[in-house]
């Protein structure tokens, strides 16, 4: 399908449809509207074993592009695969798409690997490198183009703490290792904590929930910034070395007002539900964030924008750490969300009126009296102010009426500015695409046309061709990856024909009606 009348055209409507719109200064809100997940037959194991629907930007569709058990960070390659860190099976994955249009296939990148975990290119003079997380260290890799595997792995940095640091007996909150690199050739690592909040964490060395700067060959590490309990996700915003984490803040909060209403110290759940905010902030040299000292506040004027302090309970009810030498957080995030992967869209293939923004993967809280997180979320970008807009959902219904059935962890844009998702609950990649609108809608309307209903469909619908002229239609049902799911069948115009949908799994497909001198694309939901 690579090469098709049908890809080439879809990417010529595309391409057409984007150019016609100017890039703002913020990008726009998404408007969300339910999309039925498509999910290849061989794919469609539990929870796909039942039709579940997501809410995405209007006009977009989501499918299942790959099932990927355990799946955490996202690395596109420079030729256009995926690369996925699977931690608890010590392997990274290679996901390249299928022949003759068919599922990609899944095979191992790299494996006996100690909780592997985020994944960056970067290029240094004629070479590109992989630069891999472990747990206790990080390595590189030169890449070249085609590599199946990872080859002739570099250790650059040695001894990070880990589950096996002796001083931890075997207990390490958050081990997984997260890592940037800017334009200047330094590799910026996260150093979480291994607890909830603890002062042993600020003690040590090094320091932990800390980001620290490495040369890009491991060499000359110095202490960056601290107080971020758990930087998940790091990057730059692009065309600058300016640094952003996305952070997992701490739980059980003791309520730190000593105000008479009897409260003070007690973990109160209509307290803790709400704070401390997970935090999106930019990370600054020699900055401290405040934890586990310090808790950003979302409860004054300014709400989840640039938040004062309170004294942390726990650990500096009487002050004797000085607000002073705190840095505010700039963005805060709904307390317990479980902030991970951050991609800024800036300078992708995504669509233009949504590429000024970044995106943040929320896991999904696991102590929240109401749930909260288990989506993508979106911030647009204010190009003046560096700085992000009020957050918006972007992909969310990964609950339903028994539970989560998903969390997303991280997002990556491949070239073709399809936006991939992780889910490490169910071991599952999903694709984000824009193609089914404008080919949907592209050009004026025709007075010749084809119709499709019922629509929704069960296992057959009526394609109705008696608007067309007279002569044979080429009939292709493609899925929303734009590959097709079934043989082309010839259908005669002036007529109208059964169209067999039985062998389909229920989601959204595109229905080609082609002719010599006409082409058309309807869209259709198998239920």
């Amino acid at each position: 399908m690579k090469n098709s009348v049908f890809t080439q055209v879809s990417r010529r409507l595309l391409a057409a449809s984007l150019s016609l719109a100017a890039i703002p200064a913020a990008a726009q809100l998404p408007t969300l509207a339910s999309a039925a997940l498509t999910v290849p037959a061989s794919l469609a194991s539990p929870p796909f074993d039942v039709a579940r629907v997501l809410q995405v930007p209007a006009g977009f569709s989501v499918a299942v592009y790959a099932r990927v058990p355990g799946a955490r960070f996202l690395a596109i390659t420079p030729d256009g695969g995926l690369l996925v860190s699977q931690p608890g099976a010590g392997k990274v994955a290679l996901v390249r798409p299928g022949s003759a249009g068919g599922v990609p296939t899944v095979t191992d990148f790299a494996t006996g690997l100690r909780n592997p975990h985020d994944l960056v290119f970067h290029t240094i003079g004629s070479t590109t490198y992989l630069y891999l997380a472990e747990s206790h260290q990080i390595n590189r890799y030169v890449w070249h183009t085609g590599d199946a595997t990872a080859q002739a792995r570099q250790v650059i940095i040695a001894g990070l703490p880990d589950a096996s640091t002796p001083e931890l007996m075997g207990t390490y909150g958050h081990q997984l290792k997260n890592l940037a690199l800017d334009t200047n050739h330094k590799l910026y690592v996260s150093i979480a904590s291994t607890c909830n909040a603890c002062l042993s964490d600020t003690q040590s060395d090094p320091v932990r929930g800390a980001i620290y700067q490495y040369d890009a060959d491991g060499s000359n590490r110095r202490l960056f910034a601290r107080g971020l309990r758990n930087a998940e996700g790091l990057a730059f915003v692009p065309g600058t070395n300016t640094l952003w984490a996305a952070v997992n803040n701490r739980d059980n909060t003791p309520y730190p007002f000593d105000d008479g209403s009897g409260n003070y110290g007690r973990v109160l759940p209509d307290y803790v539900d709400n704070h401390p905010p997970d935090e999106f902030t930019q990370v600054a040299d020699g900055a401290n964030y405040g934890w586990p000292f310090f808790n950003p506040n979302p409860d004054t004027s300014t709400g989840l924008d640039n938040m004062p302090f309170d004294r942390d309970y726990d650990w500096n009810r009487d002050g004797h750490v000085d607000i002073a030498t705190m840095t505010r957080i700039n963005k805060g995030i709904p307390a317990h969300s479980a902030a991970l992967g951050l991609t800024f869209l800036q300078g992708t293939k995504f669509p233009a009126a949504y590429s000024s923004a970044a995106l943040v993967a929320l896991h999904g809280s696991w102590n929240r009296t109401a749930p909260t997180g288990y989506k993508v979320v979106y911030f647009p970008w204010d190009a003046t102010t560096q700085t992000p807009g009020a957050q918006a959902d972007f992909v969310a219904g990964f609950v339903d009426g028994s539970g989560a059935w998903g969390r997303p962890v991280d997002t990556a844009v491949d070239p073709q500015g399809r936006l991939f998702i992780s889910d490490d609950q169910s071991g599952t990649i999903y694709q984000l695409s824009a193609p089914a609108a404008p080919l949907a809608a592209a050009g004026p309307a025709s007075p010749a046309a084809a119709q499709l209903y019922p629509n929704p469909a069960g296992a057959a619908a009526t394609l109705d061709l008696t608007g067309l002229a007279a002569g044979t239609y080429q009939v292709t049902v493609f899925d929303l990856l734009g590959r097709a799911v079934q043989p082309s069948q010839p259908a005669a115009g002036g007529t109208r024909a059964a169209l067999d949908l039985s062998p389909l799994s229920r989601g959204s497909y595109l229905v080609q009606v082609r002719g010599e001198q006409f082409a058309q694309v309807l869209r259709v939901v198998r239920n």
